[in-house]
C-alpha cells in the first residue's frame, strides 16, 4: 500500500489573510469554520491536497524548500500571471521566453514563492 498527500502544510503569520489569498488562486472559498486569529486555517482546492496554513510567530527568511507550481485549466499562463498579480501576488523573476515556453515565479503575500507555468493546450499547440 501506498501513501498519499493528505495536506500541504503552509507556515505563516497570518492564516486567514494567506488562506484568502490562496482561496482566490484556486477560486474556492474559505472554510466556513475558519475566522481570523485562528492558529490554522484550511483550504480544500478542487483537484488537489488539502493545503493547510498553520500560525508561526516567524517570518519568511530565506527562498522556499517546496513550492507550487500551478498550471492554469481555463486561460494561457500570462493571462493567469495578470490575475494573480490583480489579486495580491508579486513577480519575483519572470523565465517566460519570446517562443512561449517558460515560467513566472510569483509570491503570495507572506512570500512564499509558487510558479506558473503554462496551460496544458498552451504546450499541446507548440508540440512537435
Amino acid at each position: 500500500m501506498s501513501a498519499r498527500i493528505h495536506n500541504v502544510g503552509i507556515d505563516c503569520r497570518d492564516t486567514y489573510a494567506l488562506a484568502g489569498f490562496w482561496a482566490q488562486v484556486f477560486e474556492c472559498p474559505r472554510q466556513p469554520e475558519d475566522f481570523p486569529g485562528d492558529p490554522e486555517a484550511r483550504l480544500l482546492p478542487p483537484g488537489g491536497p488539502e493545503l493547510l496554513f498553520l500560525a508561526v510567530p516567524e517570518g519568511k527568511t530565506v527562498k522556499n524548500r517546496l513550492h507550487l507550481d500551478l498550471e492554469p485549466t481555463d486561460r494561457t499562463r500570462d493571462e493567469e500571471v495578470e490575475r494573480l498579480l490583480g489579486v495580491g501576488a508579486v513577480l519575483v523573476a519572470d523565465h517566460r521566453r519570446a517562443d512561449g515556453s517558460g515560467w513566472a515565479v510569483l509570491a503570495d503575500p507572506e512570500g512564499n514563492e509558487f510558479c506558473v507555468l503554462r496551460s496544458a493546450a498552451e504546450r499541446a499547440a507548440t508540440a512537435g
